[in-house]
Protein backbone atom coordinates (compact mmCIF):
# COMPACT_ATOMS: atom_id res chain seq x y z
CA UNK A 1 0.00 0.00 0.00
CA UNK A 2 1.54 3.22 -1.10
CA UNK A 3 1.22 6.42 0.82
CA UNK A 4 1.50 9.90 -0.53
CA UNK A 5 2.68 12.89 1.35
CA UNK A 6 0.11 15.67 1.20
CA UNK A 7 1.35 18.62 -0.74
CA UNK A 8 2.20 21.66 1.29
CA UNK A 9 -0.42 24.35 0.83
CA UNK A 10 0.96 27.86 0.46
CA UNK A 11 0.11 30.08 3.33
CA UNK A 12 -1.84 33.22 2.48
CA UNK A 13 0.31 36.32 2.31
CA UNK A 14 0.20 38.36 5.47
CA UNK A 15 -0.08 42.01 4.52
CA UNK A 16 2.04 44.18 6.75
CA UNK A 17 0.87 47.73 7.50
CA UNK A 18 2.49 50.35 5.31
CA UNK A 19 3.35 52.41 8.40
CA UNK A 20 4.05 50.60 11.65
CA UNK A 21 3.16 51.92 15.11
CA UNK A 22 6.51 53.68 15.54
CA UNK A 23 6.10 55.48 12.21
CA UNK A 24 2.59 56.63 13.07
CA UNK A 25 3.46 57.76 16.59
CA UNK A 26 6.61 59.64 15.61
CA UNK A 27 4.95 61.43 12.70
CA UNK A 28 1.94 62.38 14.83
CA UNK A 29 4.19 63.73 17.56
CA UNK A 30 6.28 65.60 15.01
CA UNK A 31 3.16 67.37 13.75
CA UNK A 32 2.09 68.14 17.31
CA UNK A 33 5.45 69.68 18.17
CA UNK A 34 5.43 71.81 15.02
CA UNK A 35 1.95 73.13 15.78
CA UNK A 36 2.85 73.70 19.43
CA UNK A 37 5.63 76.10 18.45
CA UNK A 38 2.96 78.43 17.11
CA UNK A 39 0.71 78.00 20.12
CA UNK A 40 3.66 78.66 22.43
CA UNK A 41 4.17 81.97 20.65
CA UNK A 42 0.56 83.05 21.17
CA UNK A 43 1.64 86.39 22.64
CA UNK A 44 3.36 87.24 19.40
CA UNK A 45 0.13 86.94 17.41
CA UNK A 46 -1.32 90.25 16.30
CA UNK A 47 -4.18 91.28 18.56
CA UNK A 48 -7.65 91.59 17.07
CA UNK A 49 -10.73 89.62 16.22
CA UNK A 50 -8.92 87.52 13.61
CA UNK A 51 -5.94 86.65 15.83
CA UNK A 52 -7.17 83.10 16.38
CA UNK A 53 -7.77 82.66 12.66
CA UNK A 54 -4.26 83.86 11.87
CA UNK A 55 -2.77 81.47 14.41
CA UNK A 56 -4.74 78.51 13.07
CA UNK A 57 -3.80 79.07 9.45
CA UNK A 58 -0.18 79.81 10.35
CA UNK A 59 0.09 76.47 12.17
CA UNK A 60 -1.78 74.67 9.39
CA UNK A 61 0.45 76.18 6.71
CA UNK A 62 3.55 75.17 8.62
CA UNK A 63 2.39 71.58 9.00
CA UNK A 64 1.30 71.38 5.37
CA UNK A 65 4.83 72.35 4.34
CA UNK A 66 6.55 70.04 6.82
CA UNK A 67 4.14 67.21 6.07
CA UNK A 68 5.06 67.45 2.39
CA UNK A 69 8.78 67.59 3.18
CA UNK A 70 8.53 64.63 5.55
CA UNK A 71 6.56 62.59 3.00
CA UNK A 72 9.17 63.22 0.30
CA UNK A 73 12.00 62.28 2.67
CA UNK A 74 10.13 59.10 3.56
CA UNK A 75 10.17 58.16 -0.14
CA UNK A 76 13.88 58.99 -0.40
CA UNK A 77 14.71 56.95 2.72
CA UNK A 78 12.57 54.01 1.57
CA UNK A 79 14.19 53.86 -1.86
CA UNK A 80 17.68 54.23 -0.37
CA UNK A 81 17.08 51.40 2.12
CA UNK A 82 15.65 49.17 -0.60
CA UNK A 83 18.58 49.96 -2.86
CA UNK A 84 21.06 49.09 -0.11
CA UNK A 85 19.39 45.73 0.50
CA UNK A 86 19.25 44.97 -3.21
CA UNK A 87 22.91 45.91 -3.60
CA UNK A 88 23.83 43.43 -0.87
CA UNK A 89 21.73 40.70 -2.47
CA UNK A 90 23.30 41.28 -5.89
CA UNK A 91 26.80 41.33 -4.38
CA UNK A 92 26.19 37.99 -2.67
CA UNK A 93 24.64 36.49 -5.80
CA UNK A 94 27.55 37.51 -8.04
CA UNK A 95 30.33 36.63 -5.58
CA UNK A 96 32.17 33.53 -6.77
CA UNK A 97 33.80 32.84 -3.40
CA UNK A 98 31.14 31.47 -0.99
CA UNK A 99 33.22 32.47 2.05
CA UNK A 100 33.42 36.07 0.86
CA UNK A 101 29.67 36.12 0.22
CA UNK A 102 28.96 34.79 3.71
CA UNK A 103 31.24 37.44 5.17
CA UNK A 104 29.36 40.14 3.25
CA UNK A 105 26.11 38.90 4.79
CA UNK A 106 27.68 38.85 8.24
CA UNK A 107 28.95 42.41 7.84
CA UNK A 108 25.40 43.52 7.08
CA UNK A 109 23.93 42.05 10.27
CA UNK A 110 23.03 44.41 13.12
CA UNK A 111 25.61 44.19 15.94
CA UNK A 112 23.04 42.72 18.33
CA UNK A 113 22.20 39.86 15.95
CA UNK A 114 25.67 39.11 14.61
CA UNK A 115 26.74 36.80 17.50
CA UNK A 116 23.45 34.86 17.24
CA UNK A 117 23.80 33.81 13.59
CA UNK A 118 26.37 31.21 12.59
CA UNK A 119 27.99 30.75 9.20
CA UNK A 120 25.86 27.70 8.35
CA UNK A 121 22.71 29.80 8.56
CA UNK A 122 24.26 32.53 6.45
CA UNK A 123 25.35 29.90 3.92
CA UNK A 124 21.72 28.89 3.47
CA UNK A 125 20.83 32.49 2.69
CA UNK A 126 23.81 32.78 0.33
CA UNK A 127 22.83 29.66 -1.58
CA UNK A 128 19.25 30.90 -2.00
CA UNK A 129 20.45 34.25 -3.26
CA UNK A 130 22.87 32.56 -5.64
CA UNK A 131 20.01 30.54 -7.10
CA UNK A 132 17.57 33.48 -7.26
CA UNK A 133 16.44 34.48 -10.74
CA UNK A 134 14.06 37.34 -9.92
CA UNK A 135 16.32 39.99 -8.44
CA UNK A 136 15.74 43.35 -10.16
CA UNK A 137 18.76 45.26 -11.45
CA UNK A 138 17.91 48.33 -9.38
CA UNK A 139 15.49 49.45 -6.71
CA UNK A 140 12.08 50.84 -7.69
CA UNK A 141 9.26 52.54 -5.90
CA UNK A 142 6.22 50.43 -5.05
CA UNK A 143 2.60 51.44 -4.64
CA UNK A 144 2.76 51.08 -0.84
CA UNK A 145 5.62 53.59 -0.74
CA UNK A 146 3.33 56.33 -2.00
CA UNK A 147 0.53 55.21 0.30
CA UNK A 148 2.96 55.50 3.21
CA UNK A 149 4.05 58.96 2.08
CA UNK A 150 0.43 60.10 1.88
CA UNK A 151 -0.18 58.63 5.34
CA UNK A 152 2.77 60.57 6.78
CA UNK A 153 1.57 63.80 5.15
CA UNK A 154 -1.93 63.33 6.58
CA UNK A 155 -0.65 62.47 10.07
CA UNK A 156 1.43 65.65 10.24
CA UNK A 157 -1.42 67.81 8.92
CA UNK A 158 -4.16 66.23 11.05
CA UNK A 159 -2.09 66.74 14.20
CA UNK A 160 -2.49 70.50 13.64
CA UNK A 161 -6.19 70.54 14.43
CA UNK A 162 -6.31 69.52 18.12
CA UNK A 163 -3.59 72.09 18.85
CA UNK A 164 -4.71 75.05 16.74
CA UNK A 165 -8.43 74.53 16.08
CA UNK A 166 -9.53 75.82 19.53
CA UNK A 167 -8.13 79.25 18.60
CA UNK A 168 -10.38 79.29 15.55
CA UNK A 169 -13.51 78.17 17.40
CA UNK A 170 -13.12 79.89 20.79
CA UNK A 171 -12.90 83.67 20.86
CA UNK A 172 -11.27 83.87 24.30
CA UNK A 173 -7.59 83.09 23.79
CA UNK A 174 -7.01 82.05 27.39
CA UNK A 175 -9.78 79.46 27.20
CA UNK A 176 -8.61 78.35 23.76
CA UNK A 177 -5.07 77.91 25.08
CA UNK A 178 -6.29 75.73 27.96
CA UNK A 179 -8.34 73.54 25.59
CA UNK A 180 -5.41 73.29 23.20
CA UNK A 181 -3.01 72.21 25.92
CA UNK A 182 -5.42 69.65 27.34
CA UNK A 183 -5.99 68.12 23.89
CA UNK A 184 -2.26 68.13 23.18
CA UNK A 185 -1.41 66.39 26.44
CA UNK A 186 -4.15 63.82 25.77
CA UNK A 187 -2.75 63.11 22.31
CA UNK A 188 0.80 62.84 23.61
CA UNK A 189 -0.36 60.41 26.28
CA UNK A 190 -2.27 58.34 23.70
CA UNK A 191 0.78 58.29 21.43
CA UNK A 192 3.03 57.12 24.26
CA UNK A 193 0.44 54.57 25.34
CA UNK A 194 0.35 53.06 21.83
CA UNK A 195 4.13 53.07 21.61
CA UNK A 196 4.45 51.40 25.00
CA UNK A 197 2.07 48.62 23.99
CA UNK A 198 3.94 48.10 20.73
CA UNK A 199 7.37 47.89 22.34
CA UNK A 200 6.31 46.10 25.52
CA UNK A 201 7.72 48.90 27.66
CA UNK A 202 4.46 49.40 29.57
CA UNK A 203 1.59 51.41 28.09
CA UNK A 204 0.82 53.68 31.04
CA UNK A 205 4.47 54.34 31.82
CA UNK A 206 5.20 55.19 28.19
CA UNK A 207 2.12 57.40 28.01
CA UNK A 208 3.21 59.55 30.95
CA UNK A 209 6.81 59.57 29.71
CA UNK A 210 5.74 60.79 26.26
CA UNK A 211 3.61 63.52 27.84
CA UNK A 212 6.55 64.73 29.92
CA UNK A 213 8.96 64.47 26.99
CA UNK A 214 6.61 66.38 24.72
CA UNK A 215 6.18 69.16 27.27
CA UNK A 216 9.92 69.55 27.81
CA UNK A 217 10.74 69.30 24.10
CA UNK A 218 8.12 71.89 23.14
CA UNK A 219 9.42 74.30 25.78
CA UNK A 220 12.96 73.82 24.46
CA UNK A 221 11.84 74.40 20.84
CA UNK A 222 10.05 77.63 21.80
CA UNK A 223 12.99 78.81 23.93
CA UNK A 224 15.35 78.27 20.99
CA UNK A 225 13.15 80.36 18.74
CA UNK A 226 11.39 77.52 16.93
Amino acid sequence: MSTTTPSRQPLPDKREPVLNTVDRVTELCFGLFMALTFVGAIKAVTAGEDAGRKLFFAALGCNLAWGLADAVMFLVRTLADRGQRLSLALTVKREQDPAAAVQALRNALPPALEPLVDDNELELIRSRLAAATTLPPRAHFQRDDFIGAIGIFLLVVISTFPVALPFLLVSDHVTALVISRVLTLAMLFAAGFALGRYTGAGALKAGFAMTLLGTVLTAAIIALGG
